[in-house]
């Protein structure tokens, strides 16, 4: 895509945010079902439907997607995809390249093995490996505005406040079932 025709496919969605700021609030959803066996869930990506399991460092068989390496496949291609578009719109050719995501993971926190040990990545790192004719100064302004404007970066780097609510059907053993919400 050149330059050019990004801009025009943006120019009307970008007149539209500067005159209606609610049409630019948008709520992405996700969601995925438990009633598989095992200890999965299948997230309807869209596109595809993918079953995250245990990652064989928790007592996983590998066969499933493990969702820690999902949220670092989300980076990767959030990231690319940011790169692409501002390279495109910076007039920067790319000729190639790879995005790659590292993750450092302490599984002793996740089983509750260690108290002290982090649930969660301890540190997370991005790398761009471009092949590119680009000066140092447009690499700079590329990685900085693609940092600036990837949405699983900068959710990462300044988390927003999550909300986080259960309903359950529970069966009682006389008449209908109750539910329970907290």
């Amino acid at each position: 895509m050149q330059s050019d025709t990004l801009r025009a496919l943006q120019a009307p969605l970008k007149a539209q945010y500067k005159e209606d700021a609610a049409a630019a609030l948008v709520t992405l959803k996700a969601s995925g079902d438990l009633d598989g066996p095992g200890l999965t869930c299948k997230i309807d990506t869209g596109r595809a439907l993918v079953e995250a399991g245990l990652h064989p460092a928790t007592g996983g068989d590998g066969l499933s997607a493990c969702s820690g390496d999902m949220l670092l496949e989300a980076l990767v291609a959030c990231a690319g995809v940011t790169l692409r578009a501002v390279a495109t719109a910076l007039d920067i050719t790319l000729r190639g390249g790879t995005v790659r995501a590292e993750g450092d993971l302490d599984f002793r926190g996740t089983l509750g093995v260690d108290k002290t040990a982090p649930v969660g990545f301890a540190a997370i790192r991005l790398a761009f490996d471009l092949e590119t004719d680009a000066s140092a100064e447009e690499l700079k302004t590329l990685l900085k505005l693609t940092e600036r404007y990837c949405v699983i970066y900068q959710t990462l780097t300044a988390p927003p406040p999550i909300a986080v609510s259960l309903d359950a059907a529970i069966s009682k053993t006389e008449g209908e079932p109750a539910y329970a919400s907290l």
